[in-house]
């Protein structure tokens, strides 16, 4: 991590449940932005959640990288993006399922083989609003 402060702004704003995110992806070439919640960090790792269903699902592992990001209501921004990976640790899904308990709804269970688990660790961050340059930060 280069810029804790920095960092530390930009989960700020990953976790405020009044602002709203949005993924972004490769289809066919082309770029796909659908509204999208980020759940947690952990070790420096952003997590995410879909199912293997989903047509982000299929564009993800076809080209596993992404950018999030999310506006506050006093419109400062954060953007990630790096390369994905998945994780299958129980305990993280169990985590989800307490954080969020609609995701009981389409999942069911924890172990469902659809509900699919995703970070974003080593990519780039950027903290900007319209007062000042952007900030950067690598993680």
């Amino acid at each position: 991590m280069d810029n804790v402060p920095i960092w530390n702004e930009i989960l700020a704003i990953l976790k405020d449940p009044a602002a709203i995110g949005y993924l972004s992806t490769v289809d066919n070439g082309k770029p796909r932005v659908r509204p999208f919640g980020f759940m947690f960090e952990e070790n420096g790792r952003l997590y995410f959640c879909t199912s293997s269903i989903k047509d982000v699902y299929k564009q993800i592992t076809t080209v596993p990288y992404i950018e999030y990001s999310k506006t506050t209501k006093n419109l400062t921004w954060a953007r990630v993006s790096g390369e994905i990976k998945f994780d299958d640790d129980i305990k993280k899904k169990e985590r989800l399922f307490e954080q969020i308990p609609e995701l009981k709804i389409p999942f069911q269970t924890v172990d469902n083989p659809s509900f699919k688990v995703f970070y974003l660790e080593h990519g780039k961050a950027i903290l900007d609003d319209f007062t000042q340059p952007q900030r950067l930060c690598e993680f």
